[in-house]
C-alpha cells in the first residue's frame, strides 16, 4: 500500500479558491489511479475526482467545471485545485489511490478540512 498525506485545506469565502495536495511515498505512484472523495457533517463519504494512471480524469457532476484534478509523477503528488467554491463544498477531504488491477481505493489520507462560509 502506498501512503498518503494530505494538506491544503482551509477556511475559504464563498467564490474562492483553495489547492489540496496529496503526497504519496512509494515507487509505484505513476501506475495508481487517485482519487479525491469528500464526506460532510452528517453525510456519507462521496467521490469527487480521480485521475488514471494516463491521464484520464472523472469528475463528479456537483463539482465538474470548478474542481480540477491533476498529477505530479515526479513528485508523487496529485492535486484538487478548487475554484468557485460554495458553502456546499465544505467536507472533509480524502486522498485515495487505487492500484493497478484493484477494484476499490485500497489506501487513503487522513483528510484535510475545507470550510466554505457563505
Amino acid at each position: 500500500q502506498v501512503q498518503l498525506v494530505e494538506s491544503g485545506g482551509g477556511l475559504v469565502q464563498a467564490g474562492g479558491s483553495l489547492r489540496l495536495s496529496c503526497a504519496a511515498s512509494g515507487r509505484s505512484f505513476s501506475t495508481y489511479t487517485m482519487g479525491w472523495f469528500r464526506q460532510a457533517p452528517g453525510k456519507e463519504r462521496e467521490f469527487v475526482a480521480a485521475i488514471r494512471s494516463g491521464g484520464s480524469t472523472y469528475y463528479a457532476d456537483s463539482v465538474r467545471g470548478r474542481f480540477t484534478i491533476s498529477r505530479d509523477n515526479a513528485k508523487n503528488t496529485v492535486y484538487l485545485q478548487m475554484t468557485s467554491l460554495k458553502p456546499e463544498d465544505t467536507a472533509v477531504y480524502y486522498c485515495a489511490a487505487r492500484s493497478i488491477g484493484a477494484v476499490d481505493f485500497g489506501s487513503w489520507g487522513q483528510g484535510t478540512q475545507v470550510t466554505v462560509s457563505s
